[in-house]
């Protein structure tokens, strides 16, 4: 799933190299696996909760808005919470809570209200954000200055790792390993189980974090060359479409796979049970790790807006099959978006701020809250969906990846506006 990243430069946290943070480090990355993991199981819990409750795809989508508007509201408090107390106690302000919000299922269980579930998700999501907002400058801090890009490579590979077994594991918790159980039927009971195993993990993590000594970050700050002095962020074109594109991204993102569990249950599609239907999951975000492998590989020699370019087309062209097909035609091509989605977020993250000086701190920060696409286009679609059927509600993210095809054509031009304003070449 798409990662915070406060674009900040970071000074490795001690000069002695040969100093070990393995343990510290394990720690780190076991997070990201962990909110990699907690963010896909919506895909799963979304056809639960819309059997337990019977909801409109619509009301469904609720699930996807509360989580992520989470990002929305909490990106900025975060970052001054974390500014005034402390990237440690940032990380523990984020387990604690993240912890805090998956105890609340159980009281949401019990009352069996959807709106307590709701509530709980934007909880749990604000812990999230908050480790995000504190995690990335922690993983660069431990060890040497030149290998931190490598630790951040190998968290992020373990939050892809997270979200591609997400759905299998929550298949088997929230379905059971045959289908969803006749005395389960009609209650919720099944997702106690996995959400007070992620509260003690989360809450583990947290103790073993309150006692290890971990390094001292020796400076972060923004970018200090002063290019853009004099200027504002609503000049630089390239920045203002870039948040759009960060929008449509993840809104597109996460709406498609909100629906692949109800998709694949349609008769025309593959009639599959949903625990069957909700492993394949595990293919659409495998994928996406699949595709970071190649794209990194490939940025090396291709530029940045083309490889977009090349993989919002792929895209279009898939969604295009899906909606127009049946049967396995339809089932795979949904599913191999996910190798196309890949390099997406951090190639979109990369070249909107190319350019910015000063000001990319603050630009980072604007397409951070771009991630709320997240809550707002799987609502979308799921009123869609309610009107037209799931295989048409697919034209919804289809037009975001428009939009991102759109920008990456169109990104040389936008950012020359931006060179001559501050007088660059």
């Amino acid at each position: 799933m798409s990662e915070i990243n406060t674009n900040q430069t970071y000074v490795a946290a001690s000069n002695d190299e040969n100093k070990n943070y393995a343990l510290p480090l394990a720690a780190m990355t076991t997070l990201f696996f962990l909110w990699g993991f907690i963010t896909v199981l919506n895909d799963v819990l979304i056809p639960r909760l819309k059997g337990v409750f019977d909801l409109s795809y619509t009301e469904a989508m609720m699930i996807q808005f509360c989580f992520f508007s989470a990002y929305f509201v909490i990106s900025l408090p975060a970052g001054a919470l974390v500014k005034k107390f402390g990237y440690k106690n940032g990380v523990l302000s984020g387990l604690l809570i993240a912890s805090a919000g998956c105890l609340l299922f159980y009281p949401a269980v019990v009352v069996h209200e959807f709106w307590l579930f709701l509530g709980a998700l934007f909880v749990l999501a604000s812990g999230i954000t908050i480790l995000q907002v504190s995690a990335n400058p922690y993983v660069a801090a431990l060890g040497p200055a030149k290998t931190a890009s490598s630790r951040l490579n190998l968290a992020q590979a373990l939050n892809s790792l997270g979200t591609t077994i997400g759905p299998y594991v929550g298949a088997m918790l929230l379905f059971g390993a045959a289908g969803t159980l006749a005395a389960d039927a009609g209650t919720a009971d099944n997702v106690k189980v996995p959400y007070l195993m992620l509260a003690a993990a989360l809450l583990t993590i947290a103790v073993v974090f309150a006692f290890l000594k971990l390094p001292t970050i020796a400076a972060h700050s923004e970018e200090q060359d002063c290019v853009a002095k004099g200027h504002t962020l609503t000049e630089a074109p390239h920045l203002m479409f870039g948040v759009a594109a960060i929008f449509c991204y993840v809104g597109g993102e996460v709406a498609i796979g909100s629906f692949l569990v109800n998709y694949f249950g349609q008769a025309n599609i593959a009639g599959l049970e949903e625990h069957a239907a909700a492993k394949l999951i595990a293919y659409y975000w495998g994928g996406a790790m699949v595709g970071r492998f190649i794209g990194s590989a490939a940025l090396q020699k291709v530029l940045p807006s083309n490889a977009l370019l090349f993989n919002a087309m792929c895209i279009i062209a898939l969604l295009i099959i899906t909606m127009n097909t049946t049967g396995n035609i339809a089932m795979y091509s949904v599913l191999a978006i996910g190798l196309f989605n890949s390099i997406m977020f951090p190639t979109i993250f990369s070249i909107a701020i190319d350019g910015l000086g000063s000001l990319t701190s603050k630009g980072s920060g604007w397409l951070c809250l771009a991630i709320v696409g997240g809550a707002l286009v799987p609502l979308l679609q799921g009123v869609i969906a309610d009107s037209a059927g799931i295989q048409l509600s697919f034209v919804i993210p289809l037009i975001c990846y428009v939009y991102i095809a759109w920008y990456a054509k169109s990104y040389v031009k936008l950012h020359s506006v931006w060179n001559e304003k501050v007088g660059l070449k």
